[in-house]
């Protein structure tokens, strides 16, 4: 009887202590770097041999890279390539957002990016000759790392970088530093005389007016992409808002020519009518009265 005792009390011990352990791990509240001494010698080594793989306060992550045999170290290296010029690019167009500097600062970074990913969808060096684009880009249904790409694509397609790029798209056109020249040197006279705006109107009028025929005429070529406007918005907006400067254009008198023109239509075209109703009443041919009454009967003669 003291035998059976002695087994039944072990028994419910060693039960117990499994039942800690289940809840342990059930509830994934424990992890071994959070404890010390005796109390990390208590778990048992089924339970910290896969604690140590989780970091503190983060779920296990299962390793899948074996479930997935058509990736190879190359499409992996390119992969990794990608996201390093990806964050690169991302990084530049949020760092010359404002004032937007992003085509002048960015084009080496998107030509980067353009790069790799050209090279991810024609290559075909892969095992069994599959294009590592299928295996990035298209195999899974969000297709993730294609619309990243595309995303940024379309902010440098809206933002017209191409124009103020040459035809290799490595380098900024002659136009557009020719612009640029010319805003520093009418920013430079604004700052000059920003003090006085009486002579800044005055002194700067040159460099402005100059400014304002190469924006025009890149506007009729369609040179212009997005830091050129903006910048050339801020200059009319310092000349215009800021110094209360005008600048007269050589258009001035033919739009005052043709304005006025348009004002007096009306008055023309009602004078005109009126000179012509005159004319008309004057020409109307009135009957001649009868003289005698003999010349009256003998028309009744005749009638009769």
């Amino acid at each position: 009887m003291e035998l059976l005792t002695k087994f039944t009390f072990v028994l419910a011990c060693v039960f117990a202590e499994w039942a800690v352990t289940f809840v342990a791990v059930a509830n994934c509240t424990i992890f071994p770097s959070e404890m010390s001494g005796d109390s990390a010698l208590k778990l048992p080594p089924a339970f910290i041999s896969v604690s140590q793989k989780s970091a503190p306060g983060s779920f296990y992550s299962l390793g899948l890279s074996s479930a997935f045999p058509e990736d190879n170290e190359y499409c992996s290296e390119l992969l990794r390539i990608y996201g390093q010029r990806y964050v690169t690019f991302a990084s530049c167009l949020v760092t010359y957002a404002r004032p937007v500097n992003v085509c002048q600062n960015c084009y080496p970074d998107y030509k980067s990016l353009w790069n790799i990913y050209t090279n991810i969808s024609l290559d075909k060096s892969t095992p069994g000759n599959v294009s590592c684009h299928d295996s990035l880009m298209r195999s899974d249904r969000l297709m993730l790392l294609y619309i990243l790409f595309v995303k940024l694509d379309e902010i440098w397609e809206s933002a017209d970088c191409k124009k103020c790029l040459n035809e290799d798209q490595d380098a900024l056109s002659n136009e557009t530093l020719n612009f640029m020249a010319t805003l520093n040197e009418s920013l430079s006279c604004f700052e000059q005389y920003k003090k006085n705006h009486t002579e800044l109107c005055k002194d700067c009028k040159t460099s402005y007016k100059k400014l304002s025929e190469v924006y025009g005429s890149m506007a009729k070529k369609q040179q212009l992409c997005i830091d050129l406007e903006d910048a050339m918005n801020m200059t009319q907006h310092l000349w215009s808002s800021n110094y209360n400067c005008l600048l007269p254009r050589e258009e001035t008198v033919p739009v005052i020519a043709v304005s006025s023109f348009m004002l007096f239509l009306p008055v023309i075209f009602y004078l005109s009518s009126f000179l012509h109703s005159e004319q008309k009443k004057r020409k109307l041919i009135h009957p001649k009265r009868v003289k005698s009454s003999s010349s009256l009967m003998n028309i009744q003669d005749k009638f009769s």
